[in-house]
């Protein structure tokens, strides 16, 4: 059987999951998944539904059919094919330790997404990256053609159909115009000093400070530098024992896990913006291993 997906957002009121679950029930689909939330703060209401469909039928008589149950609720919603997997490009620079981690990631199936382009301003990465049979493209950023090289990146995104842009710690500042185009689907990876220790070299700089905590931050993308909605954070503790190369290692290590745990949650439409937030629904035990590698 098929499993499908459905997300919906909508101002909340009483009977929403009643009509959601009658509607999938009558149309011979079984829950194997369900999360829900009431945010107080936005007086919104969050819901995904992991279903399989008894009878066989199709996405497409799916959404005519809940069309009728999801106009009375103001419902933004959608239904999806969880065997569709997500389109994605990852963008990066000079640092690799996120794109070694997500290619190998997605080499073990781990990632189950179909990475369908790398974009970078240097050309370090380029045999690595075809050497997966992955398309690379090099387009140099300055000062001067940085309109130019934005728009080659964004005919790369419309031509290869992607769904989400990852930032593996591509080193450059995205004009607001950009952000805007790829709003809710670009993905950034960023280490937790910030704006503690800004510019090159943050954890010689936090170690220099006796830093007890190296932590990393994934959120998406907006114009505001490194302030868009967070997805997931984590930290890793550190002691006056280990020197500086010691922190950039470990923080690494953490930057790659969270990135990687950003771009599950995403894929599986497991996060949902709500302002300057995000909603972020978990894995439930025993479904989707691969959604809590990392």
């Amino acid at each position: 059987m098929t499993q499908f997906v459905l997300t919906v957002t909508c101002p909340s009121r009483r009977g929403i999951v009643a009509a959601i679950t009658a509607f999938l029930s009558e149309a011979g689909c079984n829950i194997t998944d369900c999360a829900q939330f009431d945010d107080p703060a936005s007086g919104d209401f969050f819901m995904r539904v992991s279903f399989k469909s008894e009878l066989d039928a199709n996405i497409d008589s799916l959404r005519e059919g809940f069309k009728p149950v999801a106009e009375p609720f103001g419902m933004t919603w959608a239904i999806h094919d969880e065997a569709e997997r997500m389109k994605v490009i990852i963008m990066v620079s000079r640092f690799g330790h996120c794109l070694n981690d997500l290619l190998y990631r997605w080499r073990i199936g781990a990632l189950p997404v179909d990475i369908v382009a790398v974009i970078s301003n240097h050309l370090d990465y380029q045999k690595l990256v075809v050497n997966h049979d992955i398309p690379f493209h090099y387009i140099k950023v300055t000062k001067d053609n940085k309109a130019e090289a934005e728009a080659a990146q964004m005919r790369v995104v419309e031509e290869t159909g992607a769904e989400l842009v990852v930032l593996a710690r591509y080193m450059q500042v995205l004009s607001d115009a950009m952000c805007r185009k790829l709003s809710g689907r670009i993905i950034n990876i960023h280490h937790s000093f910030l704006p503690s220790f800004k510019g090159a070299n943050p954890y010689k700089q936090a170690y220099e400070r006796g830093v007890k905590l190296i932590g990393a931050t994934s959120h998406y993308v907006t114009s505001d530098l490194d302030e868009g909605p967070i997805i997931n954070q984590d930290t890793v503790q550190v002691t006056h024992a280990q020197n500086s190369n010691d922190y950039v290692s470990l923080g690494r290590d953490v930057e790659s896990r969270i990135l990687a745990r950003a771009i599950h949650a995403h894929i599986h439409r497991r996060v949902f913006l709500s302002g300057n937030r995000t909603i972020v629904f978990p894995a439930s035990p025993g479904s989707y291993a691969s959604e809590r590698m990392g």
